[in-house]
């Protein structure tokens, strides 16, 4: 969600969606959107279903909005979606997705201007985080990016806390090899001089 909205005028915009208000939802939708998507990208390996994914995750957040009953924050509400819809399309084609990632082309970052750093960062990420193993790959992004503590990773995954724990300290592990052997925090470290 835009953080320069006010929380008033927010709040506002998301029961009148909630009513049934088209304007509101597609507004309250539009700011969603690129977390949305960054989410999905975050928790799947390649780019090949990433916008199906994040639309199948909009849909389910749309239908579900009459349900939201703002005991926490909407934000999160959206995540918890956006993270159960991802993982249950993942579940029901994993094999149809690797054969497709298989033969898709690999992506290479270019440096266009300097405002493409946080996208280009982004990007880095993503690849690193396609060298993990899926369980890893899961824990990993439920626990940094949508911010659940390991027992709700656990009880998302439907997993023992002891087992997302373990895929917690591996994966984290693993991440950051990847990352000391690809150089990523040096090309970061590189943007930030160009500037």
């Amino acid at each position: 969600m835009d953080s320069a909205r006010d929380p008033g005028s927010r709040r506002a915009l998301l029961e009148r969606a909630q009513a049934g208000d088209r304007r509101a939802a597609e507004s309250l939708l539009r700011e969603l959107m690129p977390r949305v998507r960054n989410l999905v990208r975050y928790l799947v390996r390649g780019d090949d279903e990433v916008d199906d994914m994040a639309q199948q995750a909009m849909v389910a957040i749309l239908k579900g909005l009459p349900g939201y009953r703002g005991e926490g924050s909407f934000r999160a509400w959206a995540d918890r979606i956006t993270v159960r819809e991802t993982l249950a399309y993942v579940r029901r084609g994993r094999r149809e997705r690797e054969r497709r990632r298989d033969a898709a082309p690999e992506l290479r970052l270019v440096d266009a201007h300097p405002g493409t750093d946080r996208y280009a960062q982004r990007r880095d990420l993503a690849r690193l985080l396609d060298g993990l193993p899926d369980a890893q790959r899961e824990v990993l992004v439920l626990h940094h990016v949508v911010g659940l503590s390991v027992p709700e990773v656990a009880a998302s995954l439907g997993v023992p806390f002891d087992t997302a724990k373990s895929r917690l300290r591996l994966g984290t592990k693993k991440l950051r090899a990847s990352a000391r052997e690809h150089g990523f925090g040096e090309r970061a470290r590189a943007r930030g001089e160009r500037r």
